[in-house]
Order: structure tokens, then C-alpha cells, then sequence
């Protein structure tokens, strides 16, 4: 999975009033924790939008005041009507610990199913694992060129090295299902099927009959 570099100053004081002073320098307040000690301090809001306003999952390279850090975005708390971001948790991560993490779903081909006029349903966009970090990739890639309609991909379907997929095993991460559309253009080649063998039997009567 790749990697953000993303600098942070300590903060001596906590509290709400500083917390909001901070926001007013567009400064997030921000901790880490997973480590010997949780360490409390500020990121710049600019750059840190920049991470999260995205569908990707990063490895956040933490430098806070000259102290290197490995770490995932474990939680980050949003303002209810602005959507400002208010406050983050960082969890510092070890390459010899697994880690739990949501990663995007990424879907590649074009499902036969679709072709023929089915509906591709996608429930899960994001899938929870547990692995490794450097199990961990960028997304998880299906390819859904053998669907057809009817067919799914269920969480327990998926195989990937050193990935432990969480959640029930039947959930449905893909599938395609029957439209009005498909429907219409099986019920149409049924209906060509039976006249050609109206027809075939009709000139086999004829045949007869001379």
C-alpha cells in the first residue's frame, strides 16, 4: 500500500478552548497511539484534507517534530454541519504486527451478465482485513468478467496472500442481477426458439403430406 509523508507539531495543551484556537490556525488536533506512549499534537488541515478527501487508503508517514512514526488514519471526527475535521486518531503500526484496515474494492472486466442486460450490484465498496502491513495492498481487485446474471462474489469467494477477510462469508461484494431489460430479451429468444421448432415441425409435415 503506498505511503503520505505528513509532519505535526506537539501540543502541550489540551482542552476545548485550545482545540478551538488551534482549528482557527487551521491546525487539527490530532493523537497517536499503538505505541510506548500516546503522543497529542497538530497536523496542517490543508494537507490533511488532501489524504482523506480521497477514495485511497494510505500508510501516513508521521514526523512530528523530528520523532518518525508508521501509522493508519484510525478515526477521524468531522464538525455535524460543516464537515470541518475536528480531531484525528493516528494508530502507529509495527511491520511485524497485524493490523485490521477498510480497503476499497476495485472491479475490473465487464461482467457477461451486464452485457446481456443485467444490473451489476455493488453492496460493498470497502472490505475490512487484517494482515501484515506489507500483506496489505492498494485495493482489492476483482475481476468480474465471468459473472453472469445470477452470479455473485461473496467475502468467503476471496483469496488473497496473507489477507484475513472479517465479516460474514456470504455477503455479497459483487453481483449481477436479472433487469427488466434482460428479462425481456430471454423471453424474446425463447419465443424465437419455439417458432423455429413450430416451423421445423410444420415443414416436416409438409414433407409428409407429399
Amino acid at each position: 500500500m503506498k505511503s503520505v509523508a505528513l509532519s505535526g507539531n506537539k501540543r502541550t495543551e489540551r482542552g476545548t478552548s485550545k482545540a478551538n484556537i488551534l482549528r482557527k490556525e487551521e491546525k487539527v488536533p490530532a493523537v497517536i497511539y499503538g505505541g510506548k506512549e500516546n503522543i497529542h499534537f497538530t497536523v496542517n488541515e490543508v494537507k490533511f484534507n488532501k489524504i482523506i478527501n480521497t477514495p485511497e487508503v494510505y500508510f501516513i508517514d508521521l514526523d512530528i517534530e523530528g520523532s518518525k512514526f508508521k501509522a493508519i488514519i484510525q478515526d477521524v471526527q468531522f464538525h455535524p454541519v460543516t464537515d470541518r475535521v475536528l480531531h484525528v486518531d493516528f494508530l502507529e503500526i509495527a511491520e511485524d504486527k497485524t493490523l485490521t484496515i477498510k480497503i476499497p474494492v476495485k472491479l475490473t472486466g465487464r461482467s457477461k451478465g451486464v452485457a446481456n442486460g443485467g444490473t451489476l450490484k455493488t453492496p460493498k465498496t470497502s472490505l475490512e482485513i487484517n494482515g501484515l502491513p506489507n500483506a496489505i495492498p492498494e485495493n482489492i481487485e476483482i475481476d468480474i468478467t465471468g459473472l453472469k446474471i445470477g452470479d455473485s462474489v461473496k467475502v468467503g469467494d476471496l483469496d488473497f496472500d496473507g489477507l484475513t477477510f472479517l465479516g460474514a462469508d456470504n455477503a455479497v461484494v459483487v453481483g449481477v442481477k436479472m433487469s427488466r431489460a434482460a428479462t425481456a430479451d430471454e423471453d424474446e429468444e425463447a419465443e424465437g426458439e419455439e417458432g423455429a421448432e413450430e416451423g421445423g415441425e410444420a415443414k416436416e409435415e409438409t414433407a409428409a403430406a407429399e
